[in-house]
């Protein structure tokens, strides 16, 4: 199983990205996806999750109405598109995969994980 993160840059405060996550090896549609970041000095914290129907998402208080994740299931790929980022959104991304049903905020829970990228956030 691998899952493959890609999309990370570096972009001004305000501004957009869209990160994807390909996977491989698994029955994609059967996956719950989250996504994680991980800052500097600081402990890794869930982002966001969708659920493997695709019909459920949730967020991170700090980033609802910013961030939304979106699934392709023909494509094995799940996206996290990030407006209005702010500097305090720098941080490596991580997706995730759990063969849970519900949806997950727990990353002990997640079976599978991308290596991260890295997203930078600048004034």
């Amino acid at each position: 199983v691998q899952l493959q993160a890609s999309g990370g840059g570096s972009v001004q405060a305000g501004g957009s990205l869209r990160l994807s996550c390909a996977a491989s090896g698994v029955t994609f549609s059967s996956y719950t996806m989250g996504w994680f970041r991980q800052a500097p000095g600081k402990e890794r914290e869930f982002v966001g999750v969708i659920s493997a129907s695709g019909a459920t998402t949730y967020y991170h208080n700090a980033v609802k109405g910013r961030f939304t994740i979106s699934r392709d299931d023909a494509k094995n790929t799940v996206h996290l598109t990030m407006n209005s980022l702010k500097l305090e959104d720098t941080a490596v991304y991580y997706c995730a995969a759990t063969r849970n049903v519900n949806i997950v905020v727990a990353s002990r829970v997640y079976d599978y994980w991308g290596q991260g990228t890295l997203v930078t956030v600048s004034s």
